[in-house]
């Protein structure tokens, strides 16, 4: 984009991570409660670096308490004072990691995008990953480094086979009304999705070549979307899962889609929020 003028808001888009446990999700919260969002902290970050307008950051993608981000994105609007250069992208994302520190979130880049951009609504795509760890008995084998980074289903080892059988019914576009949770936007939000990609894969836990002998295995559940609904990626998960337990049949994932009822869905069945992560959002 041209050079703003003086005083004119320059616009960027911002690439960010968060570990999201001590967070209550991404989105701005009421700063008296316990757990606030990532947000808050992004925007306190963003009024040190003493813009003349208040920051306010736009979100691509919600994410649940609990839930981390490998890349989020948002787009922010900064007006400097008169006379004042807009800020480069590196100076952006120096300025708002100094102030950022000690919270587990990082910018990761910064750049500068026309006035018309929109993070949220120019995303192409968004790809979350869940990881499931297998092999523990009880909650007490996760390894301290895995903690609140994955989920451990009780139970024995999954049928991971039955898994990827039961996930080719959700592959495609679909009404994904018994996969969300209801919420308040419920009633104004289309359920119909297109699920580009699911795969189930094995994957390296965190220094876990260390521990090998003690039978743990890590796979990843791979999601991508253009957008999904609330809460869609973890009872998807849930639902592969109790396949892979035997608890449900591959057929049933179809049956769950077919009935188009958010109240259908088995209960307990949600996968709880520690094991998810945003991956990325494409432009």
């Amino acid at each position: 984009p041209a050079p703003a003028m003086v005083g004119a808001p320059a616009r960027y888009l911002v690439f960010f991570q968060y570990f999201g446990t001590r967070y209550s999700g991404v989105m701005e919260t009421k700063s008296d409660q316990a757990l606030v969002g990532v947000q808050n902290y992004l925007e306190k970050a963003a009024q040190k670096l003493r813009p003349s307008a208040p920051i306010k950051f736009h979100i691509s993608s919600r994410t649940d308490s609990g839930v981390h981000a490998l890349a989020n994105a948002a787009h922010l609007d900064v007006q400097r004072a008169a006379g004042k250069a807009a800020f480069s992208g590196k100076q952006l994302v120096q300025g708002l990691n100094y102030h950022l520190k000690p919270e587990p979130i990082r910018i990761l880049s910064a750049q500068r995008v026309p006035s018309t951009f929109h993070a949220r609504f120019c995303a192409l795509s968004r790809t979350y990953i869940y990881r499931l760890l297998l092999g523990c008995a009880h909650y007490s084998q996760i390894p301290v480094f895995e903690r609140d980074l994955c989920w451990a289903p009780a139970g024995g080892p999954l049928d991971i086979q039955a898994m990827r059988e039961a996930a080719k019914s959700l592959l495609g576009t679909h009404d994904f009304s018994t996969f969300r949770s209801l919420n308040s936007e419920t009633p104004f939000q289309c359920p119909v999705r297109t699920l580009l990609q699911l795969e189930i894969q094995p994957a390296p836990g965190f220094l876990s070549h260390h521990y090998e002998p003690r039978g743990l295995e890590f796979w990843e559940v791979k999601f991508k979307s253009k957008a999904f609904l609330y809460r869609q990626v973890r009872r998807m998960v849930g639902a592969l899962v109790a396949v892979g337990q035997g608890k449900l049949a591959p057929r049933d994932i179809q049956e769950l889609l077919e009935v188009k009822d958010a109240r259908a869905f088995p209960p307990h069945a949600m996968a709880p929020a520690s094991g998810l992560f945003l991956k990325c959002v494409e432009y």
